[in-house]
């Protein structure tokens, strides 16, 4: 079953057609993140080391091209009817968390939350709308998401090419690897988070300054300036 598996899985990354999907997954992920964009780009990575096919000089370039499309897409939305979307957030929803979270970060680093929110789970559209919300600057938006989906398109290759390599006669177990890699980094960099708050929460209880809390609904133009 594993052989027919892998026959069919490397019937459809071989044909030139996946790079056309390639991008349009990417594309589609930045503002619909139930598209499994970093798997595809993982799975693409592992073939290239393990089987030479598809190409690891195209693929990263398209990924990237992919997303940066995207993401422009969702910020687009975002200067459109974010405020709408927002206020339909229930207030206790992982959806409305990833927005506070993401209104923090952009208050405190900027641009820079682009590069940033990718690698959080739901980050990445989150940070995308609500720049385009809060009417954050569409030049300086499109320099940082450029930076953004670069950086993600070689780190999610890199990753599927050392499971390639380490399996290189068995890519399934590459894919395997190369989605465990990437999923131990996401859970990673929540307990870093999660440690974080909860030290701000133990300075606040011995007399600290609070933390912020996070807005109830996007900020204006004007806010963000």
């Amino acid at each position: 079953m594993n052989e027919a598996i892998l026959q069919t899985v490397e019937g459809l990354v071989t044909t030139p057609c996946v790079y056309l999907a390639l991008f349009g997954i990417a594309l589609l992920d930045g503002f619909f993140p139930l598209v499994p964009s970093e798997t595809l780009v993982i799975t693409l990575g592992v073939f290239a080391a393990s089987t030479g096919d598809p190409n690891l000089v195209l693929i990263v370039p398209v990924a990237a091209l992919g997303a940066f499309a995207g993401d422009h897409i969702s910020y687009l939305i975002g200067r459109r009817s974010g405020p709408r979307i927002f206020t339909k957030l229930k207030p206790d929803g992982r959806a409305r968390k990833a927005y506070d979270r993401v209104g923090r970060l952009l208050d405190e680093r900027g641009g820079l939350v682009l590069v940033v929110a990718r690698y959080i789970p739901g980050g990445r559209t989150a940070a995308t709308l609500t720049t385009g919300a809060t009417g954050f600057p569409l030049r300086t938006f499109t320099r940082y998401t450029a930076l953004a989906a670069a950086t993600w398109a070689v780190y999610s290759v890199g990753i599927g090419y050392v499971g390639g390599a380490a399996f290189e006669h068995d890519p399934l177990k590459g894919v395997a690897l190369g989605l465990g890699m990437a999923f131990f980094v996401t859970v990673a960099h929540e307990a870093v988070r999660w440690i974080r708050h909860r030290r701000a929460l133990t300075h606040t209880s011995e007399g600290g300054e609070a933390p912020e809390q996070p807005a109830s609904t996007p900020r204006t133009p004007e806010q963000v300036r």
